[in-house]
Formats: structure tokens, C-alpha cells, sequence
């Protein structure tokens, strides 16, 4: 398990791909990032979604059913390897669930890993609507706060960008996540609270 994080202290992500399903790394040559700056736009459309009430945020207190909602549509590249991977990073303290919940359950999630001062943003899904979009504008405020240097989301596409997502090349992109690893950061979401450990290059 050290490999794989030292990988993505180092810019790659896993992913299954192809008939068997065979795990491979892989970075973005432009990655993609939210701003933890005034740079971040909250769309119009869903501000209403953000009063009080609407969806209560926790932090890992549904880590299996976020990584299977996640996991759960037509052609994902999670698989069941990837899966018991993340279960793994999630009782070693990396890999976290952020999740919206509304008086029917679980309403929709962020799956991600929190490396220093580094959010790696893996998967997000939601079973009602504006529930993930929710868990992303809470999440940039909660790692703003708790001295979070990257948010990292990969690839971008028109969704993210609503949100004032953009573009680094590999190279810089690798040069700031060298710095922001090497930095512990606090991760709070309600009432519960997680500690970033800092990841000492070998």
C-alpha cells in the first residue's frame, strides 16, 4: 500500500480499464484543479440548495456505500480490486468519504484522499439531485479552512468548470504537490474531524 501512495504523492491514480479489468496508473498531462480561492464560483442554480436543512454533511460514517454509489453505473472504472483498495486506505487513515444525508438516507457522496495538504478528489455520485454538487462547495470550504493547499479533481469537464475549475500542466502541477504532501492539514466536516498525515518522499 505504500507504493500506491507514494504514487499519488507523486501525481498518478489508479484506475481498471479494459476487459479484465486490469489496475494501471496514470496522470492527466493537464490536471485538473478546484480553487481554494476566490477563484471558486458556486453556480446561481444551486445556491438555494445550500440553506440549512436541506443536507446534513458527515465525514466517513458511509465509506463502503459512497465508494459503491460511485462504483455504480454503466461503465466505471472502479473495480472491485479498486474497491477493496480504498477499504484498505480508509482504515489506514487516507482515504475518506464525504457524505450529503436528507431525511431518506444517503443522498450522495465525495470519495477521496487526503495526502498533506492535498485532496485528491477520486469519484463523487449522488441519488438526488444537487446532493454531490452540495458536498463539493462544502468540501472546498472545509479544506480552505483547514489549510489545504490542492484540490484535486484530475480530469476537468464542462461540470466542474461551472465551479471555476482549471488547468495545470503535469509539470507544475507535480512541483506543487511535492511541497503540499510534505504539510499535515485538518480536515473537519460537522462534527467530526480528521487529521491529513504529511507523506515524506523515500
Amino acid at each position: 500500500m505504500n507504493d500506491l501512495l507514494a504514487a499519488y504523492a507523486a501525481g498518478w491514480f489508479p484506475m481498471a480499464e479494459g476487459p479484465d479489468r486490469a489496475l494501471g496508473l496514470f496522470r492527466a498531462r493537464q490536471r485538473a484543479l478546484i480553487p481554494l480561492d476566490q477563484r471558486f464560483h458556486v453556480p446561481r442554480s444551486l445556491r438555494r440548495q445550500l440553506r440549512p436543512g436541506r443536507f446534513e454533511l458527515k465525514l466517513n460514517s458511509a465509506f463502503a456505500a459512497v465508494v459503491d454509489g460511485c462504483a455504480d453505473r454503466p461503465s466505471t472504472w472502479i473495480s472491485l480490486e479498486l474497491r477493496a483498495i480504498y477499504q484498505e486506505l480508509h482504515r489506514l487513515g487516507w482515504a475518506h468519504s464525504i457524505e450529503a444525508w436528507d431525511e431518506h438516507g444517503l443522498a450522495g457522496g465525495q470519495l477521496g484522499l487526503a495526502i498533506g495538504r492535498c485532496w485528491i478528489g477520486e469519484s463523487m455520485f449522488h441519488s438526488r439531485p444537487h446532493a454531490s454538487n452540495v458536498v463539493l462547495v462544502q468540501l472546498q470550504s472545509a479544506l480552505r479552512q483547514g489549510g489545504f493547499e490542492l484540490f484535486d479533481v484530475q480530469l476537468s469537464n464542462p461540470h466542474l468548470e461551472r465551479f471555476g475549475c482549471f488547468e495545470l500542466s503535469d509539470a507544475d502541477y507535480t512541483s506543487c504537490l511535492a511541497k503540499a504532501v510534505q504539510q499535515p492539514a485538518r480536515l473537519q466536516i460537522g462534527s467530526s474531524a480528521v487529521s491529513s498525515g504529511a507523506w515524506m518522499p523515500r
